[in-house]
């Protein structure tokens, strides 16, 4: 019988797979994760460039509404009264138009007649100076000498024509400057005029637990800012007033002009632009006497103190009653956080925040002792 053939040999099976390699395959949820990693990258760094973009209209919207929150509280008491509220938002911007107007033209007149004094008596005053040189430095100067090198001097040519590059950038900047103003006006004049419409569209969305905290602090917002704009104004006019009859009495010039003056930063710059709006009186006061400068500057100082104790606690005890450290706080603090913007609506915002929380926040009396009195 013959041998039957050898069987071939099997196959050897196949490595198996070491614990080196098992991690080479790639997770399927991988690629989809790294997709989604890169788009929410990409949409955040549009959502800040978009924000980087917009960031000057929203400065302009929250301007707009602080404003619109200070004259609604005039606005709904012409609507009540049965005037349109869009015929009654427009009167109420028309007077503050003319109030404020009315404050730069004041200032801008005073402005104009001292800028004139100065250059009619630039020669008289050129002459001072040139003799007090003579006679100091043993010079032979002269008036006809120092025009001509000065208008043929370099730097002023580079000056002039520095200048005259520069008109096109300056009229830009009032361009849009007066854009921005336009931009506010339109907004505060539609959040002040639909200011209802829009509480319902805010709270369509809302439930009505939600609508409920929303509104009061709406209500809250509108009393603190109006409230504080008309405390302040009533404060401007009685310190413009005193102010007033006291540069009558010294004979001060530009008298309505540095009472609106006065009365206007005193109250609408906190804690400090009492003494910010009494220098420019004082330079003018030393300009007549020296000793009218001093009486100025006392009055300036017990006025101030008049009306931290005795005028402002009347006044604002039911509007905004902030401590004055916080006052000046909050504006620093919105100076840094917005510049100009925050330092303006810092101190309504911190009436709104203070009397929201006081209405949400619960307080207990406070046991007597010792170590509380003062």
């Amino acid at each position: 019988m013959a041998d039957d053939p050898a069987p071939e040999p099997a196959p050897p099976p196949p490595p198996e797979p070491s614990g080196t390699d098992t991690g080479t395959a790639m997770p399927r949820w991988l690629p989809r994760a790294m997709v989604t990693a890169l788009a929410l990258l990409a949409c955040f760094m549009l959502a800040v460039w978009a924000f980087q973009q917009l960031i000057g209209l929203l400065l302009n919207i929250l301007i707009a509404f602080f404003l619109a929150l200070a004259i609604e509280p005039a606005v709904s008491r012409l609507s009540a009264r049965g005037m349109r509220r869009g015929l009654a938002t427009g009167l109420v911007f028309l007077t503050v138009t003319i109030v404020v107007a009315g404050f730069f033209a004041l200032l801008g007149s005073m402005l104009a007649d001292q800028i004139m004094t100065m250059v009619e008596n630039f020669p008289s005053y050129l002459d001072s100076v040139i003799k007090w040189v003579n006679r100091v430095f043993r010079t032979s100067l002269s008036r006809v000498a120092v025009q001509e090198s000065l208008l043929h001097s370099e730097w002023l040519q580079r000056y002039v024509k520095s200048s005259a590059s520069g008109v096109l950038d300056i009229s830009a900047t009032v361009l849009g400057g007066l854009f921005q103003l336009l931009t506010v006006l339109l907004f505060s004049f539609y959040f002040a005029a639909d200011g209802p419409r829009l509480r319902r569209a805010l709270c369509s969305v809302l439930p009505p637990r939600r609508q409920a905290e929303v509104l009061r602090a709406w209500e809250l917002a509108v009393a603190k800012t109006g409230g504080y704009i008309y405390s302040r104004g009533l404060m401007a006019l009685i310190s413009g007033i005193a102010h007033y009859v006291l540069l009558v009495i010294l004979g001060v010039p530009y008298a309505p002009a540095l009472a609106i003056w006065v009365g206007f930063v005193s109250q609408f710059i906190p804690t400090i632009g009492t003494y910010l709006a009494g220098a420019l009186p004082v330079l003018l006061a030393f300009t007549v006497n020296p000793w009218y400068a001093v009486w100025v500057l006392g009055f300036v100082v017990v006025y101030q103190q008049f009306e931290n104790y005795v005028l402002q606690p009347r006044i604002t005890s039911r509007t905004v009653d902030i401590h004055p450290a916080v006052a000046f706080g909050s504006v620093v603090a919105g100076a840094a956080l917005l510049g100009a913007v925050g330092a303006l609506v810092a101190i309504p915002a911190t009436a709104t925040l203070q009397a929201f929380l006081g209405a949400y926040v619960r307080r207990y009396e406070v046991a007597p002792g010792p170590e509380w009195r003062a």
